[in-house]
């Protein structure tokens, strides 16, 4: 089964009239028509020290997350605009009630630590942040198949999520879907209005991505700080990208990447999207 880097956007997406939008939306008809058995999403928005799974045996709860941001957003976003977004979209009236995936969390550490990730966790409380349940609420509305998390370690590299990535690689076998859901270019501090043109380095960075994996060049893209131009202007913080290591890994060495969407949002705000096809 092949794997998945969705740019996941704001809680926005699900009312905004955006071609990201509709691109999720199609999600079942177009470029993923396969029925998955369960799906495991590495979110940008669950931060740890050693990767953690979520371990719901129930229902997931859906989490209102907007604690969880890089710290710079805080600087930037008066609280007032914060609690307007949560007023606004009623975000407290959204659920995405997706059963919790307990058997796939166990295999999901079970592998990572045979894999040598020793501190792998497991965590029976969290439920789906929003870098899960914006986008399967587009993708897969019924919210009918299972889900958990796995975080990102953003004191780490983009070799160590490859890794990651790797370990879990025996999963798409069994059937299970695997997203990293995260942003192509995530700089909070420099978004624009809509009607804005995209800025150069945002233009370049995406160029680069693009053309680095469909060439192949994981190493480039694991090292995108050294070999990617504006990279810290692109991504200030990894969190948002670390996401997409752990899906390209996930697809083995010899995988085929193929971009599925492109555009952009507030400006510079990459909404590109892939997919890495495994043949298997």
């Amino acid at each position: 089964m092949d794997t998945f880097f969705i740019s996941h956007g704001s809680p926005r997406l699900l009312i905004n009239d955006k071609p990201a939008r509709y691109f999720l939306e199609s999600w079942k008809e177009k470029p993923f028509h396969v029925a998955p058995k369960a799906i495991l999403v590495i979110s940008a928005h669950w931060e740890t020290t050693e990767p953690a799974v979520s371990m719901i045996k129930g229902t997931n709860d859906t989490i209102y997350d907007f604690t969880n941001f890089p710290k710079h957003l805080y600087e930037v976003v008066p609280l007032l605009i914060l609690l307007f977004y949560l007023v606004f979209f009623n975000f407290h009236k959204l659920k995405y009630p997706a059963p919790g995936a307990p058997e796939l969390a166990r295999k999901v550490k079970k592998l990572l630590q045979k894999a040598g990730f020793n501190g792998a966790e497991e965590d029976e409380s969290r439920g789906l942040d929003h870098g899960a349940w914006v986008p399967l609420m587009l993708m897969y509305p019924e919210a009918n198949f299972p889900v958990c998390q796995l975080s990102v370690q953003s004191h780490k590299d983009g070799t160590h999520h490859y890794n990651i990535g790797k370990a879990l690689a025996p999963l798409r076998e069994e059937g299970v879907l695997i997203i990293g859901s995260g942003s192509a270019t995530h700089n909070l501090r420099l978004l624009d209005r809509e009607d804005v043109p995209t800025p150069d380095w945002a233009l370049e960075f995406d160029s680069w991505l693009t053309q680095s994996l469909l060439l192949g060049r994981h190493e480039d893209v694991n090292k995108y700080e050294e070999k990617g131009p504006n990279a810290k202007i692109a991504h200030p913080e990894p969190e948002h990208f670390f996401p997409l290591h752990v899906a390209l890994g996930a697809a083995g060495e010899e995988a085929k990447a193929e971009l599925i969407h492109q555009s952009w949002g507030s400006s510079s705000l990459s909404y590109s999207s892939y997919r890495f096809m495994t043949g298997a």
